[in-house]
């Protein structure tokens, strides 16, 4: 089988050092030596000011919103993963859609002023998939209106934006440290700002609201995260480069193998600086897209619809017609990417892709059971009742 994707993990010995040093401690959490040792060697590797390292990038979002001290709405994209959104919302905010860029996917800055109301308060962009949003436009809005920015940058480690990390841009960039992503902690994720009193505020956010052993500055939380979670990500920094290295040969690979299928690869506008952290692909049609993905299933093969639905349609926002994003929803699918992926993998599913192309299903010679197995996958994938 051959999933969408798979943690890295480093030999287990690396791991088994950090764990001793933790039970020789007895410092399992609360703000330990080997969380404080991760935020700095993660301030010096990506060159950033500040940074919290916190327990996953949903808390994150939410504990920029707070410590912004947003109201009434916030524009944001309806192509996103859902904690964007149920950030927005769980924060008492509502957000406000903004139609998508066809080639990038990410928010459409000449979109945005149309949105604005006296009740916007910020803009929260998702640089999708790692791919850069356009950072200057949006910050040329925000300070037209003085409206506050937020990056939701959950797949973006390793991506530079005019040869600075991406993190650095913005009132507050977040990320996820998951384990899918391509640098994690196992569970975990980060707040980056430029402004000092901002992370002091974040850092009583983290936790409870505390300033000091006996007194509280605010409504806090609970955002801290673990030692060994930590230890992860000691681990797997020392191997950041080589994982960026290799997905990069992977996903130009896929580039090159799939020339002749009719599909969009995402437009990147600094690829010399692009983390490839996700291989997206944007089929002509949704029946190629089903067809492939039930080809791939019968083979083992995993992809992912990333991301599906659109967010503008779930049920507790107003839902709002986005025709871009309505349309890229429906014909995009994130093939497998992973540190262990080979490029033989890669080959075959690149050679079942083109096949599902050149062979639809409805030609197939129908043996008996085959023809009723593909029409139920084929009905599953579209009613989303296939779980990733």
């Amino acid at each position: 089988m051959i999933p969408v994707t798979k943690p890295f993990l480093p030999k287990i010995e690396e791991f088994e050092n950090y764990v001793k040093s933790i039970w020789d401690r007895q410092w399992l959490t609360n703000n330990g030596p080997l969380v404080n040792d991760l935020e700095l060697k993660l301030k010096h590797y990506l060159n950033v000011d500040y940074l919290l390292y916190v327990s996953n990038g949903t808390i994150a979002l939410q504990m920029a919103i707070r410590a912004l001290e947003l109201k009434g709405e916030i524009i944001t994209t309806p192509f996103s993963f859902v904690a964007t959104t149920n950030s927005i919302v769980w924060q008492g905010c509502k957000p406000v859609y903004v139609d998508i860029d066809p080639d990038t996917f990410n928010i459409d800055p000449d979109k945005i002023e149309a949105a604005i109301t006296p009740r916007t308060s910020a803009i929260l962009a998702t640089h999708v998939y790692g791919n850069p949003c356009n950072i200057d436009a949006i910050q040329n809005i925000a300070d037209k209106y003085g409206l506050k920015v937020i990056y939701d940058a959950a797949h973006c480690f390793g991506t530079k934006y005019k040869n600075r990390s991406v993190f650095a841009y913005g009132d507050i960039s977040i990320t996820s440290f998951h384990a899918t992503k391509l640098f994690h902690t196992i569970e975990g994720g980060a707040v980056f700002t430029k402004k000092p009193e901002l992370l002091e505020k974040m850092a009583f956010i983290r936790n409870f609201g505390y300033c000091g052993p006996d007194t509280i500055a605010l409504v806090g939380i609970n955002a801290k995260n673990s030692e060994f979670h930590a230890a992860m990500g000691l681990c797997n920094l020392e191997h950041i480069d080589a994982i960026l290295e290799k997905r990069r040969s992977l996903s130009l690979h896929y580039r090159e193998n799939l020339k002749k299928l009719k599909v969009k690869f995402q437009f990147i506008d600094s690829a010399p600086d692009y983390n490839y952290a996700y291989c997206p692909i944007l089929f002509d049609s949704e029946e190629l897209m089903h067809d492939c993905i039930v080809k791939l299933e019968l083979a083992g093969v995993y992809c992912r619809r990333y991301f599906f639905p659109s967010l503008a349609t779930l049920p507790f926002v107003n839902r709002k017609r986005m025709p871009v994003c309505d349309s890229v929803v429906k014909r995009i699918v994130c093939l497998p990417l992973y540190d262990t992926l080979t490029i033989p993998d890669l080959d075959m599913i690149s050679r079942i892709l083109l096949r599902a192309q050149k062979y639809p299903v409805k030609t197939i010679n129908t043996q008996k059971g085959f023809g009723e197995l593909i029409a139920n996958r084929i009905e599953k994938v579209i009613n989303g009742h296939e779980k990733k």
